[in-house]
């Protein structure tokens, strides 16, 4: 992976665990020299035949992000900010899980584990970790404080990729209770999106002795039956569905259904990668047609990085295989459920009671879409806040 771990250096929270240890990212220099090399051969496509993306990401975008990726893009200058956190390596059930876990100087903040999903990383939490760490330093109150751990999901990022199957959402979760008893947490909150929301959902079924509440920002598999006259809160979700089925889930299909057959150009051609992820960004963000209206280029970059220095296509897309269209279990902890407008489906408070019999906190917030914390940060983080308050 071109990466550096260092062995475990003593610090009281690890003091319990000392199968944990510290990690920096330390990418090989020729590791950028070849992927600056394949930027400059690329061989490219015909043009798209329409003025939209209807067809997907267009040639000319991609062909500047190309230009800027190697000509301008610092990737040393953003290495450093990531490295910026607290990151270590543990091993679980045989894999390599990498966590940032950046403690609170507040003593009465509460453990969060945040999950990520496709196709996203730690990347997306890198604007929402000071101020849920130390909200006096960010215009908040000392009592919100949490000590905040980022896993990156098996397969994803500086993770390790499993090399057999069943590395599924649920055994994800339990590997997630298990690193937070492994970090000396008994009582711990979760919070995820996309495939992060399926794997806190199953930490609040499975932990439920550990996990004193869960918030999420997607539901996709709570959808009973709806009546002849929908409410408009179920319509929208409705027509979200509709345009997800029809339009914008043919990645799915493929990952789901033949991920190694799609990796091998994932692994080859990093405008392949960065193609089949930004995508989903323009279609995904709350960016009014254009994902670098909310994101900038440097930070869709970032997210692409982890995927293509690590050599992760494959291994994230089978997630897919392993996962998808399975159906979640019923929480047992209160939940929390944040519904960003630009959701690919946006929950619905009435499909999800049978499956979230105790929801304490359901907002709708004013914008934003499926990267909640990369999109919108300030806003993730108070309601964050607002909602986990209720649970201290």
């Amino acid at each position: 992976m071109g990466t550096q771990p260092t062995p475990a250096q003593a610090t009281p929270a690890d003091s319990a665990a000392p199968a944990i240890r510290t990690f920096r990212i330390a990418i090989a220099e020729q590791e950028l020299d070849d992927l600056r090399a394949r930027l400059r051969n690329t061989r490219w496509p015909q043009a798209e035949p329409v003025a939209d993306w209807t067809q997907g990401a267009p040639l000319a975008w991609i062909q500047d992000v190309c230009r800027y990726w190697a000509e301008q893009y610092d990737w040393r200058a953003r290495e450093a900010r990531l490295n910026r956190f607290d990151q270590y390596l543990t091993t679980i059930d045989g894999l390599d899980i990498h966590f940032i876990h950046q403690r609170s100087p507040h003593p009465q903040a509460r453990p969060l584990i945040i999950t990520h999903g496709w196709p996203g990383s730690v990347v997306e939490f890198q604007k929402v970790i000071g101020p849920l760490v130390d909200p006096v330093a960010h215009g908040g109150q000392a009592a919100d404080a949490f000590h905040v751990i980022c896993p990156s999901l098996p397969g994803f990022g500086f993770s390790g990729k499993p090399v057999t199957t069943g590395w599924g959402v649920e055994r994800i979760a339990r590997a997630w209770a298990e690193l937070m008893a492994r970090l000396g947490y008994p009582s711990y909150f979760a919070q995820g999106g996309d495939w992060g929301s399926a794997v806190t959902r199953a930490i609040g079924a499975s932990d439920t002795a550990h996990c004193a509440g869960i918030h999420v920002t997607l539901a996709m598999g709570s959808r009973p039956p709806v009546s002849a006259d929908p409410s408009p809160e179920e319509q929208r979700a409705l027509a979200g569905a509709k345009f997800y089925r029809t339009h914008d889930s043919g990645y799915s299909k493929q990952q789901s259904t033949r991920p190694q057959t799609l990796g091998y150009g994932l692994a080859d051609s990093p405008i392949g990668q960065a193609a089949w992820i930004l995508e989903k960004f323009q279609a995904w963000t709350d960016c009014d047609g254009h994902p670098e209206t909310i994101l900038s280029r440097d930070e869709l970059l970032d997210n692409v990085m982890l995927y293509w220095l690590n050599n992760t296509g494959t291994s994230s897309a089978r997630l897919y295989w392993e996962s998808f269209g399975k159906p979640g279990a019923r929480v047992g902890v209160p939940v929390g459920v944040a519904v960003y407008p630009k959701e690919i489906v946006t929950p619905v408070r009435e499909w999800m009671k049978a499956d979230f019999p105790d929801i304490r906190h359901f907002v709708q917030m004013p914008r934003g879409g499926h990267f909640a914390a990369f999109e919108q940060p300030e806003l993730f983080v108070d309601d964050l806040r607002t909602y986990f308050r209720l649970l201290r």
